[in-house]
């Protein structure tokens, strides 16, 4: 790891090359993005890009007035910071462009990666901002339209003993089938809280932070809403603007989209899988899979069904309708109708004035579907920056990595490989050099034996190969042995291993993608978030690990 500074918190990058989980796709957007050029708009670590960008993003016209009164309406009923209403109020300006960065409404605010989301996006609006002139707002879209319960209602936690601790919420009435956003929260939310207070170590934050979990995921309040509120708890006050996808108000701005969509149907799946092969061809992976018949839109009433095409007609549910029939219900009632993961970026960059989206692996894979879409709909494709990525330690995990050289990588896979080579590097080196020796004279003899006794009797020398093997199985068993019991007298060095592959992967998952960050808001504190956002590195290809 290659150290460098910041404020108030030690970091130090890990090339992502060196990450085994990290994707191909993901590592060579940032690392040889001339591969990827063909795919997206253009090269986030290019100036140039952003200048021209913004130029486009400016000269398409957008219904601003309406944008804000919708964004009003949402963070006034959420009781959003000031920050973030002032932040709203500057998109009616003809200037300002967005950042964007969205999630599903995670369980008790999601995972790691969703607070690095929000915070990238803040402060490369503010770099925008600085560097270009152009005024630029940070906006998190909530993708509230989902319907998939099971991939927003646990939250994982790390509770004293560094295990890790799950807390799912039971499904409330409709959920699995109803958006998201349709879905209430019951009476069971409170033993969801209570359920995930046991499961975190107690520290001197820990009682203020349920408390305010609690006043945001309310009996009775829309799981969207809740997610919505405690997201604007930590990152409103940085000017980040908080946007409800499935607010009916904001549907006419989208109801364009959905009606090309409608009356061309199948163009954008047949277009996605075009640059699908050929992200294949290029030796990557295609993220969507789309079929045919698919149309890219779900109807609404009140569940989320999905559209396809029968030849002429299209059909949801049980009902067939002309393609121009539900193309003019779209645009009067566009609130009856919800992107699918192709569209929905198109209808993010038709309501916002975006100039960069800052996005997960995942989503920077299908995004790279979409360019020919974007062009389809006469829309410009706005930039993708990847978001940072980041594992957060504290100092003794750190210390231990450097102390023994250990890679931060080597902490993934769930064995002891890398621990017994630390073991072996601390043994007197008289019990190794002891070792090395005997194997080396148990080789060297009975060399000597398998070369000689073929003269005695031929068949002799496989019996003396295979004396020679459970010569050599015996000394590495007894070196396993001695490593074994370095183990029990080191017993702090595995220790300090174990708790330190605990942290950073738990459950042999990047630790970002599997602990919720109330988890770290918990162990660190509420400074924690402003901690983060004061320098955060924005540099592309690396891998952060922050020292707290």
């Amino acid at each position: 790891m290659q150290e460098s500074s910041a404020a108030p918190i030690a970091r130090s990058a890990v090339d992502l090359r060196t990450v085994s989980l990290a994707r191909r796709l993901a590592v060579d957007y940032t690392h040889d993005f001339e591969a990827l050029r063909p795919f997206y708009a253009g090269n986030p670590a290019d100036p140039a890009a952003w200048r021209e960008t913004i130029g486009r993003v400016h000269a398409r016209a957008r219904d601003r007035a309406r944008l804000v009164a919708t964004l009003e309406a949402q963070l006034a009923r959420r009781a959003a910071p000031p920050a973030a209403r002032a932040a709203a109020a500057r998109l009616s300006e003809p200037e300002t462009v967005a950042v964007v960065t969205g999630q599903q409404a995670g369980l008790f605010g999601g995972p790691l990666y969703t607070l690095l989301k929000a915070l990238t996006a803040v402060k490369l609006a503010e770099r925008t901002q600085a560097e270009t002139g152009t005024p630029a707002v940070a906006v998190f879209w909530i993708d509230a339209e989902d319907h998939d319960w099971d991939e927003v209602a646990t939250a994982s936690v790390l509770d004293a003993d560094l295990r890790l601790r799950r807390v799912t919420l039971p499904r409330p009435p409709g959920a699995g089938e109803l958006p998201v956003a349709s879905v209430s929260l019951d009476g069971r939310i409170t033993d969801a809280i209570a359920e995930l207070r046991d499961a975190l170590p107690a520290t001197e934050f820990t009682g203020e932070l349920i408390d305010d979990l609690a006043r945001a995921y309310e009996p009775g309040v829309g799981m969207a809403e809740a997610f919505g509120r405690w997201i604007e708890r930590w990152l409103g006050h940085l000017g980040l603007v908080v946007f409800d996808a499935a607010d009916a108000a904001a549907k006419p701005l989208a109801a364009p989209v959905f009606e090309r969509e409608l009356l061309d149907p199948g163009r954008t799946a047949r277009l996605a899988a075009e640059a699908g092969a050929a992200l294949e061809a290029a030796g990557y992976h295609a993220q969507v899979s789309t079929h045919p018949e698919a149309v890219a839109l779900f109807r609404l009433d009140p569940g989320r069904h999905p559209i396809r095409r029968v030849g002429a007609q299209l059909v949801s549910g049980e009902t067939t309708y002309a393609a121009a029939d539900l193309a003019r219900e779209a645009v009067a009632h566009p609130e009856r109708f919800s992107p699918n993961v192709l569209l929905r970026p198109l209808v993010q960059d038709t309501i916002f004035p975006t100039v960069c989206y800052v996005s997960g692996p995942s989503e920077l894979a299908y995004l790279g579907q979409l360019r020919e879409v974007y062009a389809a709909f006469d829309l410009p494709m706005p930039l993708v920056a990847p978001r940072v990525t980041a594992t957060l330690l504290d100092s003794a995990s750190t210390r231990f990595l450097a102390k023994y050289g250990v890679p931060f990588d080597a902490l993934q896979p769930q064995d002891e490989a890398w621990l017994n080579r630390v073991l072996e590097s601390q043994l007197p080196p008289a019990v190794e050099h002891s070792l090395h020796e005997a194997g080396r004279a148990v080789q060297e003899r009975l060399a000597d034996v398998i070369a000689s006794v073929p003269a005695i009797d031929p068949t002799l020398e496989g019996a003396a190969r295979s004396t020679l093997g459970r010569m050599e199985h015996d000394l590495r068993t007894l070196h396993a042995k001695v490593i074994h019991a370095a183990k029990r007298r080191d017993e702090t060095l595995r220790r300090q291993f174990t708790r330190a592959r605990a942290l950073a992967f738990p459950g042999g998952h990047l630790q970002e993608r599997e602990v919720t960050f109330i988890a770290f808001l918990n162990r660190y504190g509420p400074a924690l978030v402003d901690l983060l956002g004061q320098d955060l590195p924005l540099e592309a290809g690396q891998h952060w690990v922050f020292t707290m």
